[in-house]
């Protein structure tokens, strides 16, 4: 599923009405009529609404590896690898970020990011018990002033 940088993806934009996101994608299996609403896509999404009920971001979780699942940008694999590994090839095509607490918020209007619920391992067979890398595990779509407030 490709990103459109601050502004979601081609199924739910930031700014739209929850009636026509869920026209489109249906209704979500959690989470039906509060902020945060979890949708049955592939990959999944998780759509988190303003107070008057528009998009306020938009969250694509990895999809286990399955390639034409994964989130993508510019060419780039956004989930389901190595963080460093994603945010090194979008730095060398010419994209910044400022780091966060779990991952990267990049300029261009969304963040990369790890809950740490896989790791390195479950990527890389090599990948000893104790390695720290963190895996790409979901990106957050918003203008980038979402990200910086907060």
């Amino acid at each position: 599923m490709e990103i459109i940088p601050g502004r979601g993806v081609d199924l739910v934009k930031i700014g739209d009405p929850r009636a026509q996101v869920e026209e489109r994608v249906g209704q979500p299996y959690h989470g039906p009529g509060g902020d945060r609403a979890v949708y049955a896509t592939a990959p999944t999404l998780v759509i988190t609404y303003a107070a008057d009920d528009t998009v306020e971001l938009v969250e694509i979780a990895h999809h286990g590896g399955i390639d034409d699942a994964e989130a993508r940008y510019d060419g780039v694999r956004l989930t389901h690898r190595l963080l460093d590994d994603v945010v090194a090839e979008l730095h060398a095509k010419g994209y910044t970020s400022t780091p966060s607490s779990i991952g990267h918020d990049f300029h261009v209007g969304f963040a990369v990011w790890s809950m740490h619920s896989l790791s390195a391992g479950d990527l890389d067979p090599a990948a000893s018990e104790d390695d720290e890398r963190a895996v790409a595990e979901g990106v957050s779509v918003a203008p980038y002033a979402y990200f910086d407030e907060g």
